[in-house]
């Protein structure tokens, strides 16, 4: 089969120009500690949104309590504002009466490291 010539050239970009951009739409989903919310609330939450195992689960609850805040992922735009949104939407801790809704968490850009 002949080329075309009247198809358009489309040229892959260099292997360093592909990673930064791969890096540059990067984002980090951010959980933050508050007082309202029990460990079983918060390693249930990241199992199901995340799929963590109990023993990721349990560490990013241990930092979030330690440090006021752990970092969740690291991916694109679109699925960290999916992410937070679902932590937002979680709901309150029934374990513990004056809870009133979710966590919060919150996304920012991934700094090169």
């Amino acid at each position: 089969m002949k080329p075309d010539p009247t198809a358009a050239v489309v040229a892959e970009p260099k292997t360093g120009q592909r990673a930064g951009a791969e890096k540059a739409g990067r984002y980090r989903v951010i959980l933050l500690d508050d007082d309202d919310h029990s460990y079983n609330y918060v390693i249930e939450m990241l199992q199901r949104i995340f799929y963590f195992s109990v023993r990721q689960a349990l560490q990013h609850a241990r930092e979030v309590d330690l440090t006021g805040r752990t970092v969740l992922i690291t991916c694109g735009r679109r699925e960290a504002e999916f992410s937070r949104d679902q932590i937002q939407a979680w709901g309150p801790d029934p374990l513990i009466p004056r809870c009133r809704g979710s966590m919060s968490a919150l996304i920012e850009p991934a700094t090169a490291e």
